[in-house]
Parts: C-alpha cells; sequence; structure tokens
C-alpha cells in the first residue's frame, strides 16, 4: 500500500508543490471533490513550505488525479494515555492516523504535522496504518501491569474511516477485545460499523461495549461538503436503528456544535436519535486548534460567504474572542452567553427525549489475561 518508500515521498512533494500554485488572496484553490479541506496550510514544525506563485500560469487548472496514499505506521504501542478532566476515558486506541473522512473542522488535524504532513489535505490523504493494532492490543491485556478498564475506540481520529474497508484493523481490534472481555466505547460517524454486529452483540451480552455516533447535522448536502466522506444523515440514523435492535447500547455524540450553523439542529437531531433507540447523548462546542483555522475560515467562506462572519463571530463570542481555546473547563463547552443558551438547548431536549441519564459504567469483572483465540463467551 505504498509505504515509507523514497518514490512515495517524492510523489508526495509534488502533490505538495502543484497545491501550492493556490490563489494567494483566498489561500485555497476552492472545493476538490470529495475532500474538506482545500489547501495545505504550512507544518509548524517544517521549516521548508510551498507559497503561491505570483503569476498565473496556463496549466494552473489542469488539476492531477487526487488519491489517498497509506503508509504503514511502525508504532510499537496502541494504548493513547491522557489526563485531560474534560475526557471521560483514560485510554484510547486509533488503528489509522489521518482520517478520509476530511471533516473541516476537525480537532485532530494538526496531530498529523508531529508526522512531517499538513493539517489540511495531508490529513485526509495521506493515512498511516497500523498493521499491527490488533496484537499489540493483545499484548497490551496480557501484561500484568494491565488493569481492565474501558478502552475508547477512536479517541483522534475515526475507526470505521473509509481505509477500514480494506485493512479491517478495526474489527481486529475488537476480536481482542470480545476475546479478552475488555470493555470497548465506540464513537464514529460511518456505518461501516454495522458490519461488525456479530461481536458487538457478543461484547453486549456481557456489558462490555456501547458506541456513540456522531452527528452534527441532518442537512445531507452541508455533511457532503463539511464532512465529505462519512455516511449521510439518513444512514447514521438508521445505524442507530439497527445497533438498538441487536440490544447495543447506542447514543448520539452530538459534537461539534458550530454556533450560527448548526446549532438550531440540535432539538432535532436529538429527537431523531431517541425515535432511533438512542439512550444517550453527548455534546462538545467547536474550536479550531492551529491550522484547522485558516482551513475553516476558508471553508466557510467559500460555502456560506454570506454567513461566514456571523458565525465566526458566534465561535469567537464562545471561546472569549478567539476561535481556540485550550483551556481545560472550558475547551469543550465554551464560555458566554452563547455557549449557555446552547447547553441549555441541549439539556432541556435530551431530558426530553431521556436521552441524560447515561449509561451505567461498562464491566470489568469478565477479564480474562489468558484468553485464548477460541475462548468461549460463556
Amino acid at each position: 500500500m505504498g509505504g515509507n518508500s523514497e518514490p512515495g515521498r517524492v510523489k508526495m512533494e509534488e502533490e505538495r508543490a502543484w497545491r501550492g500554485t493556490a490563489n494567494r488572496e483566498e489561500g485555497s484553490m476552492g472545493a476538490m471533490k470529495g475532500r474538506g479541506a482545500a489547501f495545505n496550510p504550512p507544518n509548524r514544525f517544517e521549516q521548508l513550505i510551498y507559497q503561491p506563485l505570483d503569476i498565473q500560469l496556463d496549466y494552473e487548472d489542469e488539476r492531477p488525479p487526487f488519491r489517498t496514499h497509506f503508509f504503514d505506521d511502525t508504532s510499537r504501542t496502541i494504548l493513547a494515555k491522557n489526563d485531560s478532566p474534560d475526557i471521560s476515558f483514560t485510554y484510547s486506541i486509533n488503528p489509522y492516523r489521518g482520517c478520509e473522512h476530511g471533516c473541516v473542522y476537525c480537532y485532530a488535524r494538526p496531530s498529523h504535522e508531529y508526522l512531517g504532513f499538513s493539517a489540511g489535505l495531508d490529513f485526509e490523504s495521506k493515512i498511516m496504518v497500523k498493521r499491527n493494532a490488533p496484537g499489540l492490543l493483545e499484548a497490551a491485556f496480557r501484561k500484568k501491569s494491565w488493569v481492565p478498564q474501558t478502552v475508547t475506540i477512536s479517541g483522534n481520529t475515526d475507526c470505521y474511516q473509509p481505509a477500514e474497508r480494506l485493512f479491517r484493523l478495526t474489527r481486529g481490534c475488537l476480536e481482542v477485545f470480545q476475546r479478552f472481555r475488555n470493555p470497548a466505547g465506540i464513537i464514529t460517524k460511518n456505518a461501516l460499523i454495522l458490519r461488525d454486529l456479530d461481536l458487538l452483540q457478543e461484547m453486549a451480552r456481557l456489558n462490555t461495549v456501547h458506541v456513540l455516533i456522531s452527528m452534527i447535522t441532518l442537512d445531507p448536502d452541508l455533511v457532503r461538503t463539511m464532512e465529505p466522506r462519512t455516511a449521510s444523515p439518513g444512514s447514521r440514523l438508521h445505524t442507530i436503528n439497527e445497533l438498538a435492535k441487536h440490544n447495543i447500547p447506542v447514543g448520539l455524540n452530538l459534537a461539534p456544535v458550530i454556533p450560527g450553523l448548526t446549532d438550531q439542529e440540535i432539538p432535532a437531531l436529538l429527537k431523531a436519535a431517541a425515535d432511533n433507540g438512542a439512550t444517550a447523548a453527548a455534546f462538545s462546542a467547536v474550536r479550531l486548534p492551529g491550522a484547522v483555522e485558516p482551513l475553516f475560515i476558508d471553508w466557510i467562506k467559500r460555502t456560506f460567504p454570506d454567513r461566514a462572519e456571523k458565525v465566526l463571530n458566534r465561535i469567537r463570542s464562545t471561546h472569549e474572542g478567539k476561535l481556540n481555546d485550550s483551556r481545560f473547563g472550558s475547551r469543550m463547552t465554551g464560555k458566554g452567553q452563547i455557549a449557555k443558551v446552547i447547553n441549555d438547548l441541549f439539556t432541556l431536549h435530551a431530558s426530553r427525549h431521556g436521552l441524560d441519564k447515561g449509561w451505567d459504567e461498562l464491566a470489568t469483572k469478565h477479564f480474562r489475561r489468558d484468553a485464548n483465540e477460541q475462548g468461549e463467551l460463556f
């Protein structure tokens, strides 16, 4: 699938150089089919960057085919630990780095800069694949130091992004979770999760899994431009319905709420999720860290030129005049009057539809360190 070969790296640099011919005033070339970002902002760690040319080239509109490239990730561990007081879990796993879903607002985009890529088009087209993820997870569970606890799948990028159809690493990891009976919480916006109903049902019988389906709008046209390679809203509601019918605890992850653009949909989203069997809900406010800021500004000005400043100003109002807030305690919910209105609206309608109770804690009592390949469920 490409690997970290020099030809692949050269090809990557050629694509970056071509994308550097973007219009200087706007900072992008405009919408690219199937992509959320329209350009590659500079990597904060790189000394060499590409700048747009000051001249107009005759072939500037002759774009080469823009494909996704996969590279082997040689990480030696799979469990990522966090100590943020804003996050309910301690450990997470991400079988992939980078995400083809291409959500323009994604807070994880800047993490790609640590790999020498850009947070823009690179993030959604240069995907690092942890082929040994299931083996690394099994090794972690076998360690005597491992204390069984819930591990979140998709703490950074979506575990059911399009690459999963090819590599099946998330399914491989789920097989490890099921075999060791270690609980897992899954967050995704892709209907591909239904492929793994067999494993999820087995885990649900022991109360060792729950699922959050992320949605921020019921408008399919908005999804196509803002989250270009994700499942449609209808497909996500169907996914909630199917999971619920198979007795798998499922909830709505309303994240991120974008004031002035999607906040008015909170009541309808919560009702639709509840009507399809969701039993819990959570939300977070949009924030635009690092290179996500210019990407989102470019996108909103291209997509909603008449509303762009209104949306940006409302985001700023929830982060004390800025488009990002990295402070614990406020970064996930925001501050100020608009943030309070959003929180109150969510709280009211979550309660109205019975989505405010939360779930019981997932079970750890069934964990077994000596799990074998053919381990029985009971």
